[in-house]
């Protein structure tokens, strides 16, 4: 699809570095013919938004599935050497734990199946599920895997539309009379890029890696926001 692949074609080097496939998350072998011959793997592609009408189908196959797919065909060639996912914070935090501001989160933590299930929080269920599948495939198979687990991603957009990390900002800009009353870890995009490339290229790297530049409510935001762009319609509460 030229419209969902034309702002790649776009990029510097592009030209002369740049090989598209065509692939499906679904389909058990799909991957073979790209990752035939490479030195690495990234995973990044597991779908990201909140209003899923179908929690299974949407969110969870794509993610679980198609990470087992990625990987069993990562492990069909010798010639790689390193596997990283792309997990979540939303893979350790639901643990039903308090987090209170003396309790440290850190990479031992992963989210319990069962809380998501019960608040039917989908999108951390589907990140949870796909990287437990991964460990436990990756231990089969002894596939050396990393997983990198942002915060909430924010930053300069690489696609012409709007991703659902970006929009949840936006809409503060776009007439929203209430800013939500919650507190998240945050993160910039350049940040989590080069976190995988070191994830692959440093021999030492292992396990898991918590990527939080920062803890922010909401109203942080809004005031970053209203320091920067004055005439901006804000929210105030």
């Amino acid at each position: 699809d030229p419209k969902k692949t034309r702002h790649l074609l776009a990029l510097d080097g592009a030209s002369e570095r740049l090989q598209l496939f065509k692939a499906n998350l679904l389909e058990e072998g799909s991957f073979d013919s790209i990752v035939d011959g490479c030195d690495g793997v990234c995973h990044t592609a597991s779908p990201f938004y909140h209003d899923a009408k179908d929690p299974q189908v949407e969110l969870l196959d794509p993610a679980v599935k198609g990470t087992l797919n990625v990987l069993n065909s990562c492990a069909k060639f010798p010639s790689i050497k390193r596997v990283v996912l792309t997990s979540s914070m939303a893979a350790v935090l639901n643990t039903g734990k308090p987090r209170t501001p003396d309790v440290v989160v850190d990479e031992t933590w992963f989210s319990d199946p069962e809380v998501c299930k019960q608040s039917e929080l989908w999108y951390p269920l589907s990140k949870t599920l796909a990287e437990d599948a991964a460990w436990k495939f990756a231990k089969e198979k002894s596939i050396d895997l990393v997983t990198i687990n942002p915060a909430m991603v924010i930053g300069p957009l690489l696609q012409p539309t709007l991703n659902t990390s970006a929009a949840a900002v936006l809409s503060l800009i776009k007439g929203a009379q209430t800013y939500p009353n919650v507190t998240f870890g945050w993160v910039n995009v350049k940040d989590v890029a080069n976190a995988h490339i070191q994830a692959f290229e440093v021999p030492s790297a292992n396990g898991r890696y918590c990527l939080v530049e920062r803890v922010s409510h909401y109203s942080e935001i809004v005031n970053i926001i209203r320091e920067l762009y004055p005439a901006f319609q804000l929210p105030e509460k």
